[in-house]
């Protein structure tokens, strides 16, 4: 009796331990406004997306080049150079309890490709511009058509833009249910429903989002039973809550805080070098920026080496060019857009039209880590060639401003192909360029075409180098680093960053995390 006894006592032990083990909590920098897959790319949003939907097409995420496997789709087949036909599973469930179907799949896609909305339309100037249609052939069964050859129907079905949404779920939520109304998707981004092991049960914008094991998802179970995200803006804050044990992981450490951590016993470190780029863009269209020799000075003053070392510790990485190791026969280090010439600098100043009033420099305090310091440290660099900085520090998106001068950004690797970092970014359909500050010549809209649709590796080689050539001749924009993101965590979690996933990703799926409380 009494050994039953102990055996009960134990069983419940190992229960409430485990229960205990089954949550956790994160202090982010920052979280998104809305939480919708299929209008987001910001670094905020792409934190949060990966634990509560899914893409038609998985892939391995703890391999750097990508290895696709089914997700929500059994199979795919390209069946010509413009379709691709996708079998669906049929045992999936929303968050909501209803069935997956293949109008869920059109309609998470044609809400893009049919620019319901203006956020809709720039993920599709970015991401999905050659998609002509979707159709579903019966309830298992897609077919996606493109305009023109698409060589990669893969990469783009595994997005994180394409994640589906249950259609009869958001044209409830407002209004008339059969119809899709904008205020469908306004009321969606703060109810949020999809097909992942955790669904969202509570968010409060930039704040908090929380998110709780969903029983019935086709896959492999969640191994935790709730995950809090919570916003702590400050840094020395967050790393308080970290050694008091308030929570289990903080983001966006920087590296003079790193041994602060390392030094105690409880707390341990990950980090990577992360698929972004930092950089500084300049508002071509603005007359003070119109002079690309000004643009090359300025880019060419900036000791981009000195900024890691300072910034970083050397753990960040200066590139030559945009391109990443990711991309594997299309990294192209060899290429040389980026330099830093001082001598060279001081040249094409005194050659340029700049008229020796300051340049306004806008940056937010704290969204990007060391943002303020790197644009502190610029202003040092801009003033050796007699150029003064005037630095603007606003939380306020000012990239798309006619009077915009020139400010901090990011360029994430969406996918492991130029087309999904340059692209979305500096495309002739990307993010810059249709916002207006930089208009390109006829010719890079040109090399950009052969680049992207080509399907032979070598051509596409050519037209991207031919394309860096022409970015380091007009100078819109100058890269500083891929900045090496770190994390604190308590010693009883077992978590880093994949190499796989897009820039931020906060995975608690299953085999990406352990808490052993």
């Amino acid at each position: 009796m009494k050994s039953k006894f102990l055996l009960s006592l134990a069983a419940t032990l190992l229960a409430s331990t485990s229960a205990m083990a089954a949550n956790l909590v994160v202090a982010t920098q920052n979280l998104p406004a809305y939480v919708d897959p299929g209008k987001d790319h910001s670094n905020s949003g792409s934190q949060v997306q990966v634990n509560a939907f899914d893409p038609l097409i998985q892939k391995d995420y703890s391999q750097p080049t990508p290895t696709f496997k089914p997700g929500l789709a059994t199979k795919w087949e390209q069946t010509s150079p413009t379709e691709m036909v996708v079998t669906l599973r049929d045992d999936v469930k929303f968050h909501d309890g209803t069935t997956m179907t293949a109008d869920d799949v059109v309609f998470t896609f044609h809400r893009i490709i049919d620019e319901v909305t203006p956020e809709f339309g720039s993920i599709k100037k970015q991401f999905f511009s050659n998609f002509e249609k979707v159709e579903a052939i019966d309830a298992k069964t897609v077919r996606f058509t493109t305009f023109k050859p698409e060589p990669l129907f893969e990469t783009l079905l595994n997005a994180q833009q394409g994640y589906i949404i249950p259609k009869a779920y958001v044209m409830g939520l407002t209004g008339d249910p059969q119809v899709a109304e904008l205020s469908d998707f306004e009321a969606f981004g703060l109810k949020p429903v999809g097909t992942g092991p955790y669904r969202i049960t509570a968010f409060q914008p930039g704040e908090t989002v929380v998110y709780e094991k969903f029983a019935e998802h086709y896959g492999e179970a969640a191994p935790l039973e709730r995950v809090e995200l919570r916003r702590i803006a400050e840094m020395a804050t967050r790393l308080t809550a970290l050694a008091n044990g308030e929570v289990d992981i903080i983001t966006n450490v920087p590296p003079d805080q790193l041994a602060t951590i390392e030094s105690n016993p409880a707390l341990k470190v990950e980090g990577n070098v992360t698929p972004l780029f930092h950089l500084v863009f300049f508002n071509t269209e603005n007359p003070r920026l119109a002079d690309k020799k000004l643009r090359q000075a300025l880019s060419h003053a900036i000791d981009r080496d000195l900024l890691n070392e300072a910034l970083w510790l050397g753990k960040a990485v200066v590139p030559s060019t945009h391109t990443y190791p990711q991309y594997g026969a299309l990294y192209m280090p060899e290429l040389k857009t980026f330099e830093y010439d001082l001598e060279k600098a001081k040249a094409l100043i005194a050659e340029s039209n700049y008229d020796g009033k300051p340049i306004r420099f806008d940056t937010d305090a704290v969204y990007y880590t060391n943002g303020l310091l790197a644009a502190q440290a610029i202003k040092e660099m801009w003033g050796a060639i007699g150029v003064e900085l005037n630095l603007n520090v606003d939380p306020k998106w000012t990239g798309n401003d006619a009077d915009m001068e020139t400010r901090n950004w990011s360029n994430p690797m969406y996918f492991a192909d130029p087309a999904g970092s340059y692209g979305t970014m500096w495309s002739p359909t990307g993010a810059r360029i249709t916002a207006g500050s930089w208009k390109p010549s006829e010719e890079y809209s040109a090399m950009w075409e052969r680049f992207r649709y080509s399907t032979d590796v070598e051509e596409r080689k050519a037209a991207y180098a031919e394309i860096m050539a022409y970015v380091k001749e007009e100078a819109p924009f100058v890269l500083l680093y891929q900045p090496y993101e770190s994390y604190g965590l308590s010693k009883n979690v077992e978590w880093k960053p994949l190499p796989g996933h897009i820039p931020y990703v906060l995975d608690f799926r299953a085999g990406a995390i352990t808490v052993n409380k």
